[in-house]
């Protein structure tokens, strides 16, 4: 407790007890020393009571940024001990939540409508699992499997500098820049400077147009047999099959059959360049310069590329003519953050087989794409479909949308051979 709380509580007791004794016509002896008792030691307090509201005003000022980002810090601490297997019992067996999940479950509810259970995105873990949860492919809870507390900051996108951002309700607009002000020199020393230039801006909206779901079939056995090991298969299966949907849909998105509009797909004025030849450095430089030009670089280091395996392969495979470096060492020595991804953009087609490549940079504080979604994910039981086996599924339902920032600074290379 604060040492002024305490003085301004003791405060209140030494009023209390003044008024009882003042408010006698003949106090004793032992009553008129008691006031003057209490009298000297309520002045005395007020001093005290002074210099720990300065001491406490210092340590306050002090500590601001941490008072300020406690309530953060907190519930950043809550949703790392959600348990997953609570939600679980609550929709099969309404056992009531309890502890952090119950209080992060409220929190959510509090600011988005959901049919399910909610369950925070950086619940989910990053690993996958192969098989099913029927018969003898059931996991043993014998072991359990380490939690990794973030889904999205290991994607792809999220290598690449795109903006993950969560939206309470509605749509999101980003204003961007679009024109080109220049300065001009007073040509004379009456004349004017150059006549005002038009500050124009581009709009990207993300909006709640597409979800992404998931359906997970859960037989009795599985339930009854798996027990706390349950969650972790859950876990592993949902962030298995979300990370790879939304990180697909982020780049190779059609725009089409509820997918939002991906980065290589959707129309955002994003220079295309035909390369039509086979992998080298000298194909990705002529891409880097670019953004230098543009002012959307400073160097190679600011840039972001993402490309498939099969063209690391054919960079590491092309050795210089009497050197030992390849392709490859060549470009690692001035883009640092390479990404291969055989999820994130489409496989080799034609012949030769071709591919394309992104390069993009996030200088200046602005992210070259943005990926927004609308609360966590929202679990939902269905107790009906499978009710005759004592079955249960899961539906997990996530709604995201994409868009492309700075048109200067995104580029695509396609016919990489």
């Amino acid at each position: 407790m604060l040492e002024s709380v305490k003085i301004a509580r003791r405060q209140s007791e030494i009023r209390q007890a003044l008024a009882a004794l003042v408010g006698k016509e003949n106090p004793t002896a032992d009553e008129t020393r008691q006031i003057e008792t209490l009298d000297t030691e309520f002045r005395s307090n007020e001093v005290r009571y002074r210099g720990a509201l300065i001491a406490e005003d210092t340590e306050r000022r002090a500590h601001g940024d941490d008072l300020e980002t406690r309530g953060e810090r907190e519930y950043a601490a809550l949703i790392g001990r959600f348990e997953l297997r609570q939600a679980m019992l609550f929709l099969e067996e309404s056992v009531p939540l309890t502890g952090a999940t119950a209080e992060v479950v409220q929190e959510m509810r509090s600011r988005n409508g959901y049919r399910g259970v909610p369950i925070p995105l950086e619940v989910l873990a990053l690993e996958t699992r192969a098989g099913e949860t029927v018969a003898s492919g059931v996991p043993s809870p014998k072991i359990t499997a380490p939690i990794i507390d973030r889904l999205f900051p290991a994607s792809v996108a999220a290598k690449m500098g795109a903006l993950m951002v969560s939206i309470p309700q509605g749509s999101e607009e980003y204003p961007i820049v679009s024109s080109a002000v220049a300065a001009a020199w007073q040509t004379t020393e009456t004349g004017a400077v150059g006549g005002p230039t038009p500050y124009t801006t581009a709009s990207r909206t993300i909006a709640p147009n597409n979800t992404l779901g998931i359906q997970a079939k859960l037989t009795r056995k599985a339930i009854k047999q798996t027990g706390d090991g349950l969650e972790q298969a859950l876990r592993r299966d949902l962030n298995g099959a979300m990370a790879m949907a939304l990180d697909n849909a982020a780049f190779q998105g059609t725009g089409a059959s509820g997918q939002p509009s991906g980065i290589m797909v959707g129309s955002y004025s994003i220079t295309s360049t035909a390369v039509a030849a086979a992998a080298t450095w000298a194909a990705f430089r002529s891409a880097v310069v670019n953004f230098m030009i543009a002012a959307a670089a400073n160097s190679p280091g600011d840039v972001n590329l993402l490309i498939r395996p099969e063209v690391y392969n054919k960079l590491d495979g092309t050795i210089l003519t009497n050197t030992a470096v390849s392709e490859w060492d060549r470009l690692k020595r001035n883009i640092s953050n390479s990404v291969m991804s055989a999820n994130a953009l489409s496989a080799p087609t034609g012949a030769p087989l071709a591919t394309s490549a992104l390069l993009t940079t996030s200088i200046g504080g602005v992210p070259p794409i943005f990926i927004g979604a609308w609360g966590g994910i929202d679990l939902i039981r269905d107790i009906y479909s499978d009710a005759q086996s004592g079955g249960v599924r899961l539906t997990a339902l996530l709604t995201a949308d994409v868009s492309a920032g700075r048109s200067q600074q995104l580029q695509i290379l396609t016919g990489i051979q």
